[in-house]
């Protein structure tokens, strides 16, 4: 129970700031409506409440079993069912990941139809099935991850320059969607499982990178189909905004959705755990009972954090996106830079990965130190999202070219874990917070920009905030071997 309130204390400490910087907005540049206002409040002791637990039953549950089934997998002595078994965990947490299925329902409403949504369910989770089996046999075989991504990014760079537009925008979101708050401690416990029975001495590094290159997946796996089905445009709309009434009507009405959505969500693990613990874990009646009973606190968790989002947060981030874009356009990178930086602290993957950081390295690399780049990182790719908003002649590849760029080139000057630890910050950064608050946001902001295509716009910001991560973590890593270079004279 100590345990539990110590999280529901950090995560209070992590949810004031973006709670605090609303209320100043509300009662200077942006009026809500006090019911909204009221409602948004509500919303935040949901998430701070939800959060809390959910990160609590992660911690019971899900990570135990992501470390069970890594150890288990490595085990396995043929190499090829290494690889089958990382697809098959790989394809059946990414499908049921909540955030994935409302990048599919986005992507068939923009489509206009064309592209169904269970297409995209499934040719996503192809991808991150592929990238997790391919991921589990580098860390079996020490193949150095600076040299995956680089070959990875460099396949993606040329598919990229035959898809539209449209669709570069949608496969780097789909990258972001599938790393939600689900799939990310699994596949963290996953990758760490395998490195920690593997031993050796790159053990350490090798606990980082699966979430990362799982990321990767999506986005040639998105493009790849585009190509296939020859899709060079699409038309469509994104949903009219329609404000909710009432302070505690949108709660009930979302409440059993999201409770629905939630079990969904976590049957695929439940049901692996109990078919392997009955042919491989085979846990005592004490262990096993810990981790089913940590599976319900991330179920109770999860629905609290999503509904205080969805109905809490959202159309507040689309009325303060709109209204500041309004009245007060040249302010939009200015607040978009403020809410980058608190946003980030409210993602409950975040906190997944900055604990088994500081876990594996043994303090040596502090949450703090990384939690405080990643919010830089953040505050510059909503910042500069709000830019291209802005102003018409930025295109998305004008910012994530050069920032794939830089980071394949830094992946080459830092120390090895720092590359692993980036490219896992840039699937974590992500979460539902950013593709609910953030994406709202930049909707309203571009709804209200004459010049802005709210479709183009509002996709791409999830991608830019997947992509600075990978900068800001290695630069701190570049910053660490010159700091440990002076240490040594």
């Amino acid at each position: 129970m100590s345990i539990l309130l110590k999280q529901l204390k950090d995560v209070s400490l992590s949810v004031f700031p973006i709670t605090l910087l609303v209320v100043i907005l509300s009662f200077s540049l942006v009026p809500i409506e006090s019911v909204m206002l009221i409602r948004f409040l509500i919303g935040a002791v949901f998430v701070i409440i939800g959060l809390g637990i959910f990160l609590f039953g992660a911690h019971l549950g899900i990570e135990p079993i992501g470390h069970l089934m890594g150890e288990t997998v490595a085990k396995t002595n043929k190499v090829y069912l290494v690889g089958i078994l990382g697809f098959i965990l790989g394809f059946l947490i990414t499908i049921a990941e909540p955030d994935l299925q409302i990048l599919a329902n986005q992507v068939n409403l923009a489509s206009g139809g064309i592209i169904p949504s269970t297409l995209i369910l499934i040719v996503v989770s192809i991808g991150v099935g592929l990238m997790i089996g391919i991921g589990l046999l580098r860390i079996l075989f020490e193949k150095p991850l600076n040299k995956l991504f680089t070959l990875i990014y460099f396949i993606i760079f040329f598919l990229g320059l035959k898809v539209s537009q449209e669709f570069l925008a949608i496969s780097v979101d789909a990258s972001g969607a599938t790393t939600g708050a689900m799939t990310t401690p699994f596949i963290l416990a996953l990758g760490y499982g395998v490195s920690q029975l593997k031993g050796g001495k790159t053990s350490e590094e090798d606990s980082f990178g699966l979430v990362g290159l799982a990321s990767t997946g999506p986005i040639f796996a998105i493009m790849i189909m585009s190509i296939i089905k020859g899709l060079s445009n699409i038309q469509g709309d994104v949903e009219a905004f329609v404000p909710n009434t009432g302070i505690l009507s949108p709660y009930l009405h979302i409440f059993p959705h999201i409770g629905k959505e939630s079990i969904f969500t976590l049957l695929p693990l439940f049901c692996l755990f109990l078919i392997f613990d009955y042919f491989k874990f085979k846990l005592n009646k004490k262990n096993k009972n810990t981790i089913l009973k940590g599976l319900l606190y991330t179920y109770i968790g999860l629905t609290l954090f999503l509904v205080g989002v969805n109905a809490g947060f959202m159309e507040v981030g689309r009325i303060m996106g709109e209204g500041i874009a309004t009245f007060y356009p040249w302010l939009l990178p200015i607040i978009g830079f403020l809410l980058g930086m608190v946003v980030v602290l409210a993602e409950p993957a975040v906190y997944v990965l900055t604990e088994q950081i500081e876990e594996v390295t043994a303090g040596h690399i502090q949450k703090k130190v990384i939690l405080t780049a990643l919010s830089i990182g953040i505050a510059f790719a909503v910042s500069m999202s709000m830019l291209r908003i802005m102003m018409p002649s930025l295109r998305l590849w004008h910012f994530l070219l050069p920032g794939f760029g830089i980071a394949a080139f830094l992946s080459y000057k830092v120390p090895p874990i720092f590359v692993g630890i980036a490219y896992d910050s840039g699937g974590v950064a992500s979460g539902p917070m950013t593709a609910t608050f953030v994406l709202a946001f930049a909707q309203g902001a571009a709804n209200a920009i004459p010049t802005a295509n709210v479709l183009i716009d509002g996709f791409g910001i999830i991608a830019m905030v997947a992509m600075t991560p990978l900068v800001a973590i290695q630069i701190l890593g570049l910053l660490f071997n010159l700091k440990s270079k002076k240490e040594g004279h």
